[in-house]
């Protein structure tokens, strides 16, 4: 074959050619700038930590925003004017309860415990029960049972000391109606009050009815075991013992003198053994 006879072909344009779209657009190989694509990928990365930081600020903001508001800021904070007491009685000072519940004014509401104020609140000499509520936003109701003293001590120089249930000192009243009120005799009251003979006395008359109680005309109890009510200035005497069995023993006392076919002529009810009560 003659190679002169051969078509010769520009290289240069085939490749041209080869590397042209339908439209003439040059499809040929892009060329890719390593260093550009490093600092792309460098660029990238440093804007997604910063936008992580960011989230992460903002949300922590937020979170003390929350806590400052709930906790420090005067959004639940407990005003002293909003405190309400209820339940209250002479021998119990609800100035005494409110100042217990006020010592919290100024703390957020879902820092204060009502279980600790309901606690200091039990210790007041007189209170039976007591609940504290918080009334949101700023304000709490507290609500207490006070008792009426379960007995009056009283000293030879005449003067009375209201005792509760447990033995404890109530307030002290000026003027005030002792009527119902079963009086102890003692020395001396703050002694008096380390006697269990005297205690277990003042537990026993707790315990009796309100109309058992304004019938008792004078107890006394040499030994905690001993323990004696006098009724109706003297005209029947209750020997109860030690202060066990309380109920039972009231019930037995309760049938016998009321049943003038089981008292008859007779004066004195020794309840000491409930089970076998003796009457004389």
């Amino acid at each position: 074959m003659d190679a002169r006879a051969l078509q010769s072909e520009d290289l240069v344009a085939k490749t041209l050619r080869e590397s042209t779209g339908p439209l003439g657009v040059a499809a040929r190989p892009k060329v890719v700038d390593f260093n550009a694509r490093v600092k792309e990928r460098r660029h990238v990365n440093t804007l997604m930590v910063v936008k992580r930081v960011a989230i992460t600020i903002v949300s922590i903001a937020a979170v003390v925003g929350v806590v400052w508001a709930l906790f420090f800021s005067p959004l639940l904070r407990l005003d002293s004017a909003q405190i309400t007491v209820s339940g209250a009685n002479e021998w119990v000072s609800g100035s005494k309860v409110e100042s217990i519940a006020s010592a919290q004014a100024g703390k957020s509401l879902l820092l204060v415990s009502t279980n600790d104020i309901e606690t200091q609140l039990a210790a007041i000499p007189g209170v039976s029960k007591a609940t504290a509520t918080k009334q949101y936003p700023h304000g709490m109701q507290v609500a207490i049972s006070a008792q009426e003293p379960a007995a009056m001590l009283k000293t030879p120089d005449g003067s009375l000391t209201a005792v509760d249930g447990k033995g404890r000192v109530l307030n002290s009243v000026k003027n005030a109606s002792t009527d119902g009120i079963p009086v102890i005799e003692v020395n001396d009251v703050t002694k008096s009050l380390k006697s269990r003979s005297v205690v277990t006395a003042v537990k026993v008359v707790d315990s009796l009815s309100d109309a058992m109680r304004a019938r008792v005309s004078k107890v006394t109890a040499q030994t905690q075991d001993s323990v004696t009510t006098e009724l109706d200035n003297g005209n029947y005497t209750i020997i109860w013992g030690n202060a066990s069995q309380m109920k039972l023993k009231k019930a037995v006392v309760d049938k016998i003198i009321n049943d003038p076919n089981v008292i008859g002529d007779k004066h004195s009810v020794d309840v000491s053994a409930p089970l076998r009560p003796m009457i004389k």
